[in-house]
């Protein structure tokens, strides 16, 4: 599977600067959870039997079947098995990487819950309790069999499926449906029976228990107050401070009476019992927070701790924030160097951190608190039902909720682990883990003071600087018992190295905080191995589970009999996708090895249901959800009662639908099994779940599997992150790793190829993205661990800022739509008779009849134009037809009927003696946008010669402007070419003969110095049916194509828009376009000679200085009526947004305006419209003013607004609909609608009527099909050099395959369809509304659809802000998306999922590359449209100079 090699620019590889790589070891506290001093890498000790790395990875992507050549030692006990995965894994772990497995799977203080759909409580799929049959509403909430008959209606309503809400609309069957994944057939089920809730041994209560634990911490610290209780490390590993019962108990004592009595005043205390409080205390500081925490407990309010705010925006703080506010919490606890850490402002302040309530931080340090007096006591009571402390957890989706846990619950959970552990007084024990949380909290904070236990707790910053210093500790104080996680036994094995002293005989009990983990088995069966030989026993390590909800879930018991093996499970990981259990031999690769993580708790229940829908018992050889049913358990999600009842209030039941308890029971997070001999198995966390196409993943696993690729020598300490995103209602699985600093690009892809395989070996699921990120990037959690939900958020939004990325969406995504088979051929006649049965009528309009308008229109006597120009000339001689106005706004040259009269006789004069044309030679005029280039033009006319405008070459931009004006004078046979001598001299330039033969130009003649004769006599043409001028353009397919204009297609199109837009001789129109082709030339050189109204000419370029140009010109001269482009507009909208205040001030006053036309041959833009509407309303723009025109080859314009008549519609239609060339009218703002506004009213003389491309049959009313157009003033033909004019007669002479079959028409290329609307025309008929779709050579055919590039573009533009134009074309059958990135290149990349996201989720279409370029690569020509053709061309032939390519797989 070779992975294309993305392309990226070389500034991107150099990624940031080398100090985001120093690795944070030297940090405090609770900084990066993975580091290792100096990243040192561990050897295995040879009796661990190493695999070789490469050896697994290629027999994982080559399915070679011959077994690995070593396994791993035989352990004692018996079980020589190699668990080979479990093995290699471990092995990979310690060979090849040094970070602690352990960071990647998130961290277990950051335990993560899963997504619930977002109902007023985010309740999750409610159980439907007692009968399973309820019937469920939409979100699933069970509706009882008493609803009322409304209800009962509105729920099968929802059921129906929706009609479409208007009645104009073809029904249809082609609904796209995306495909369901159909279940395997051979997909394992459970066979197994019914299985039995597992009940844990009795919780014997033995008498001299205390009553509650203040009365513990009340008898310790007064029968033995030097008995030691804490003892806490510095970063040396040297003792720091020893904390007594004595002093425990009075310091708490203090605590509780300055809560109570020191903050508020008298009458109003800030603290009542009850109460919350935050506690928050650094991680290398125990001995406060213990003293503060019980102090919590003697004044009887409530203890929340929580993280360390090291910065306002710290991952996750936020949320902890919400928690506070929502827990009313208004004091926060906290240590002295603490408080003195946090961030403070100018004036010593602690700010408010963000999303945090106001809080008054109160330091609980001896010295700041006061003595209480002698008659003052805590009330210590019983155990009772009030809530004892909140323990927060993170969720899934990043939210933090806080776990209530009531006193009873607290006392009995520190007795059933005294009796599972086997505690007893004055038993020393080691703590490694967070001591404010899970295990840490419960075994060295809370159980150890029922036991008078000695603590002796290890902070994080000694293990990062010191990973063997727990094993020291052991040894030296010769401790019963530690309390770890799989990554210290992890990081003690990569530190080690044959210390003589090490002796672990004294440890009877090694718990594993985060043995539900999967892979904690690994770290487990390395450590044994490794220190087997000193003194370590297999049976002393303890494996437990735990979660938020229910506490300990489970525990491996101690015990002294080494001949018994820990439990074993090798299961099928294609099983475990389905929820079965398989047992599956140990030599495959895609195994699961689990441990036990020993029996159910003492007093307790505990069954397994299943993960979705209603809590039913699982099967035995089924996975489910673990339930516990105890008293020491968590009771509630504070505040949160809709989702505590799903969570803490479940009722398990049997097939029969019988509860199988009347005690509720708590779903513990946990994914797993009850084993045989009462053995608890997890396999996975529900937060960790992704469901993919229906088969179930954890996270976890994938991690495993990711970093059992060569992890070393590419992932910066394990760094990685697996989560799911939806994407076209299915889960895809994303990873993101940190990689290392030093890793090559080509290293990247080939381990990130190698991962792909590997997890599709494996797991037989594919990635659909695989993002690399620079080390240390990633947000962390407050011990180092990678923040989840926050790196998914980062993901989403598009600002991660991978510097590698590599998507798979062809391989992930199997449930898109089949596509379409095209409908065999229909025959004429059923076509008819369809319209006929559905009584549609057919689609055609016309615009007024030319022949039958009485209007005192003079210029009708003439046939020619020149003809008109004379007899203005005469009449009106000084009447002024033409205004340019230069960049500030100021007259730069006027034309009179007189001047330009005589001008044109002198340009004839020329042409005829220095260039000795013939009548009908072809004149090139190479002109900037002027008057210049109207002379030239009537001289032609006068000359008998028929002139070609052409715009000229960009002097910055020879090189790429001036072939093409090359390429028209030879294509259109000039004789000559006229032109300014500055553009003369820039022809014949050095810089043009780099460019084109500069030897090969036809005569060119400079019309600034003009002959000074008249000519003998003015050409007159004899037939109007000649040619009068030819309109070059190059469309934005890249076709350079040139139409015959005769002489009375020309007068006709005058006529036609003289009458449109009420043109006389006192008006003035402004017109800011090109003059060289379509619309703008016709309006811009021909219209007011025709009509005799003054034309305002404002060259666009000129914009580029002045933006406010055009508009204060329409605002000077009073302007009814203006032109312009879509690019002008957008320059204005653009370049103006901020400055409308201060044109106001300026006097632009645009209220006089009453059409101001956008001049297009595309679908109108109506976005942009639209916010120029809006943004020049405060000018006065009234906001029907606007609109715009359609025009195309074989008709100039068939569309444009006018004065009179109905204002422009704007319908929408289904997008789905339109790719099956369907038109299917649906409501605003429903889902996949398109808005499409009316191309502006048909022009007088013209009919349009809509035809099928193919059968060229006419269509009916709203139907999609390409605008054909009948008119006076349509173009007589292509005008090709070749003259090979069969391909495109068509285009000029197309006739109708049935009913009004004489007609002749021309075909305009473009889909569009008419509706009748209910407006009435200026004439009392009907208005027929003409809406433009998209060009038929521009349309995509993709899996048998038809996609206009211009949807796919609108979506990507909003898939992410810096995205400021996007272009799409096919490349073979792939989807290509470039992109123009407006941001610095490391968004770059960011992208690319975006893009590939949204085109799947909106068009249902897989992008095949991604490119990400600069401002400005993608061509756009004069009319402001996207030259998609060139863009092509650039990147087949590598010109794009992109920063990114991706090539998705």
């Amino acid at each position: 599977m070779a992975v294309p090699m993305p392309s990226k620019r070389r500034s991107l590889v150099v990624q940031t600067s080398m100090d985001a790589y120093t690795p944070p070891d030297t940090s405090s506290g609770s900084e990066d959870e993975g580091s290792v001093q100096g990243d040192s890498q561990g050897t295995p000790t040879s009796s661990q039997g190493s695999i070789n790395m490469e050896h697994w990875i290629s027999q994982a992507i080559h399915g070679s079947t011959t077994s690995t050549t070593s396994s791993s030692s035989t352990q004692s006990g018996g079980s020589g098995a190699a668990h080979r995965l479990a093995d290699v894994m471990a092995q990979t772990h310690i060979e090849n990487h040094s970070a602690p497995p352990d960071v990647t799977t998130y961290t277990s203080e950051h335990s993560i819950q899963v997504e619930r759909p977002q109902g007023s409580t985010g309740s999750r799929t409610a159980p439907k309790y007692g009968n399973a049959e309820l019937m469920e509403t939409g979100d699933g909430v069970p509706v009882s069999s008493r609803v009322s008959a409304k209800i009962q209606q509105l729920v099968n309503t929802l059921k129906r499926p929706k009609r479409p809400p208007l009645r104009e609309f073809f029904v249809d069957d082609f609904e796209e449906l995306l495909e369901v994944q159909q279940p395997d057939p051979n997909q394992p089920k459970p066979e197994g029976a019914q299985m039995l809730a597992m009940r844990g041994e009795q919780l014997g209560v033995v008498t001299n228990w205390p009553p509650s634990l203040e009365a513990a911490l009340q008898r310790w610290g007064t029968i033995s107050p030097k008995a030691p209780c804490l003892t806490t490390m510095d970063t040396n590993g040297k003792p720091l401070y020893i904390l007594t019962y004595g002093k425990l108990w009075t310091r708490s004592m203090k605590v509780a009476y300055s809560i109570l009595h020191k903050l508020g005043t008298k009458q109003e205390p800030m603290v009542r019992p009850g109460d919350r409080v935050a506690l928050v205390f650094p991680n290398n500081d125990p001995a406060a927070f213990m003293a503060a925490f019980y102090g919590c407990l003697l004044a009887e309010v409530v203890p929340v701790p929580i993280e360390v705010p090291l910065t306002r925006k710290d991952a996750g703080s936020q949320q902890i924030g919400f928690l506070l506010g929502s827990c009313g919490v208004t004091v926060a606890l906290t240590s002295d160097a603490c408080h003195k850490g946090l961030p403070k402002s100018p004036t010593g302040e602690i700010p408010q951190f963000k999303g945090w309530p106001k809080l008054l931080w109160f330091v609980t340090e001896s010295k700041h608190l006061s003595k209480p007096p002698r008659d003052w006591f805590p009330h210590i009571k019983d155990a009772n039902n009030d809530t004892a402390y909140i323990e927060y957890k993170t969720c899934k989706d990043g939210s933090v909720l806080g776990v209530t846990v009531t006193r009873t619950a607290l006392l009995t959970h520190c007795q059933a682990l005294t009796q599972a552990c086997g505690y007893t007084e004055a038993e020393t024990i080691v703590n490694v883990l967070d001591f404010k949380k899970d295990v840490g909290l419960w075994h060295g904070i809370l159980t150890s003071v029922m036991n008078m236990m000695h603590v002796i707790s290890i902070p994080y910053s000694l293990m990062k600087v010191n990973p063997l210093s727990w094993i020291q500790k052991v040894c030296q104080y010769k401790a019963k018992v530690a309390c770890v996680k799989s990554r210290d036994m992890h990081w003690a094995l990569v530190a080690h190295r044959d210390q003589r002293d090490i002796n672990l005989s004294s440890l009877r009990m090694l718990i594993v905080a985060d043995g539900a983990n999967p892979w904690s088995i690994s770290s487990c069966d390395a450590f044994l191995n490794v220190f087997q030989s000193k003194g370590l026993r297999q049976e002393v390590i303890c494996p437990c589970a735990s979660s938020p909800e229910a506490l300990t879930v489970a525990i491996r018991r101690p015990t002294d009999d080494s001949n018994q093996p820990p439990g074993r499970g090798v299961l099928s990981m294609h099983g475990l996708t389905y929820g079965v259990i398989r047992v599956d031999s140990e030599e495959k690769l895609s195994v699961l090895t689990v441990q036990d993580v020993g029996l159910v708790m003492p007093g307790a229940i505990m069954c397994s249901v299943k993960p979705d829908g209603v809590p039913q018992l699982c099967r035995t050889d089924e996975i489910g959800e673990l339930c516990v049913c105890a008293v020491a358990t968590g009771t509630s999600y504070y505040g949160l009662s809709g989702m505590t009842k799903n969570t803490f209030e479940v009722f398990p039941m049997t097939s029969s639908g019988a509860p199988i308890s009347e005690y509720p029971f708590i779903r513990t997070g946990l994914l797993g099994f009850v084993g045989p001999g009462g053995l608890v198995f997890v396999v996975g966390k529900m937060d960790g779940l992704m469901v993919v196409s229906g088969r179930r993943h954890n996270a976890d696993d994938i991690v495993a599997t990711a970093l059992a690729v060569e992890p070393m020598k590419f992932v910066y300490r394990g760094r990685i992150a697996v989560f799911s995103v939806t994407v076209l209602h299915d889960e895809r699985i994303v990873i993101v790793a940190e990689q290392r600093p030093d890793s090559t690009e080509e290293d990247s892809f080939q381990w990130m190829s190698r991962v792909l395989q590997a997890i599709d070996s494996i797991h037989q699921v594919g990635v659909y993205c695989l993002a690399l990120v620079p080390a240390n990037t990633l947000p962390k959690t407050p011990l180092g661990g990678i923040h989840l939900s926050e790196t998914k958020q980062l993901f989403l939004e598009g600002s991660l800022h991978p510097c590698n990325v590599l998507m798979c969406p062809h391989t992930c995504v199997t449930n898109l739509p089949k596509p379409r088979q095209k409908q065999p051929e229909i025959g004429p006649a059923s076509v008819m008779v369809g319209n006929l049965v559905s009584g549609k009528r057919i689609a055609q309009a016309s615009g007024r009849d030319l022949g039958q308008i009485e209007d005192n229109d003079q210029a009708r006597k003439f046939l020619f134009l020149s003809e008109v120009l004379q007899w203005r000339a005469q009449t009106t001689p000084d009447h002024v037809l033409y205004t340019l106005l230069n960049c500030r706004g100021a007259i730069a040259n006027s034309l009179t009927c007189v001047q330009l009269h005589k001008r044109a006789e002198k340009i004839a004069v020329m042409l005829m003696e220095r260039g000795h044309l013939q009548d009908g030679d072809h004149v090139a005029l190479v002109y900037p946008p002027g008057i210049d280039l109207i002379a030239a033009f009537y001289g032609c006319l006068y000359a008998g010669c028929v002139p070609i405008t052409v715009r000229p070459p960009h002097p910055q931009n020879i090189a790429t402007t001036l072939p093409t004006v090359k390429m028209i004078v030879e294509v259109s046979r000039s004789a000559c070419l006229m032109t300014t001598q500055l553009i003369c001299k820039l022809l014949r330039s050095r810089e043009a003969a780099a460019a084109v033969d500069v030897r090969t130009w036809p005569l060119i003649l400079d019309t600034d110095d003009l002959p000074k004769k008249r000519p003998a006599q003015i050409c007159k043409p004899c037939n109007p049916d000649t040619l009068a001028y030819l309109d070059f353009s190059v469309s934005t397919t890249g076709m350079l194509a040139g139409v015959k204009m005769s002489h009375a297609a020309t007068s006709a199109f005058c006529r036609s828009i003289k009458l449109q837009c009420e043109l006389y001789p006192s008006r003035e129109v402004a017109i800011c376009l090109d003059p060289y082709c379509g619309l703008g030339f016709v309006l811009w050189c021909l219209c007011s000679v025709y009509s005799g109204h003054q034309s305002i000419l404002i060259p666009p370029s000129e914009l580029e200085t002045n933006p406010a140009l055009w508009l204060l010109a329409v605002s000077q001269y009073k302007v009814r009526d203006t032109f312009c482009s879509y690019s002008v507009m957008e320059l204005c909208t653009k370049g103006l947004g901020s400055q409308t205040e201060s044109l106001k001030a300026r006097g632009l006053d645009l209220s006089r305006v009453r059409t101001c036309v956008v001049v297009a041959e595309e679908r109108p833009r109506i976005a942009l419209t639209q916010s120029f509407s809006k943004l020049f309303k405060d000018l006065g723009l009234h906001p029907r003013a606007v609109s715009t025109s359609f025009g195309c080859r074989v008709n100039l314009a068939i569309c444009l607004q006018g004065t009179s008549g109905p204002d422009p519609t704007t319908v929408y239609v289904d997008m789905r609909a339109l790719r099956h060339d369907r038109v299917r009218l649906v409501e605003r703002g429903s889902p996949h609608s398109l808005p499409l506004m009316e191309s502006g009213k048909i022009l007088p003389g013209v009919r349009i009527i809509i035809a099928n491309p193919e059968t060229k049959g006419p269509l009916g009313d709203s139907h999609l099909g390409e605008i054909w157009v009948h008119s006076a003033h349509n173009a007589s033909g292509y005008f090709t050099i070749y003259g090979d004019e069969s391909l495109q007669s068509d285009h000029f002479n197309s006739r109708l395959s049935f009913g009004d079959t004489q007609t002749i028409w021309a075909r305009t290329g473009y889909l569009g369809f008419l509706r009748r609307t209910e407006l009435t025309d200026a004439n009392g008929e009907r208005h027929d509304a003409l809406y433009v779709v998209g060009a038929l050579d521009e349309a995509m055919e993709l899996r048998g659809m038809r996609y206009h590039p211009i949807d796919i573009e609108t979506s990507v533009i909003r898939a992410h802000k810096s995205v400021t134009e996007c272009a799409v074309f096919t490349w073979t059958n792939l989807l290509v998306v470039v992109v123009e990135l407006d941001g610095s290149e490391q968004e770059a990349l960011d992208l690319v999922p975006l893009v590939t996201n949204v085109v799947l989720e909106e068009h249902y279409l897989i992008v095949g590359v991604v490119v990400v370029v600069d401002i400005g690569v993608i061509p756009i020509n004069s009319r402001g449209e996207k030259q998609r053709m060139h863009l092509r061309d650039g990147f087949l032939a590598d010109q794009l100079d992109p920063i990114y390519v991706a090539y998705n797989m």
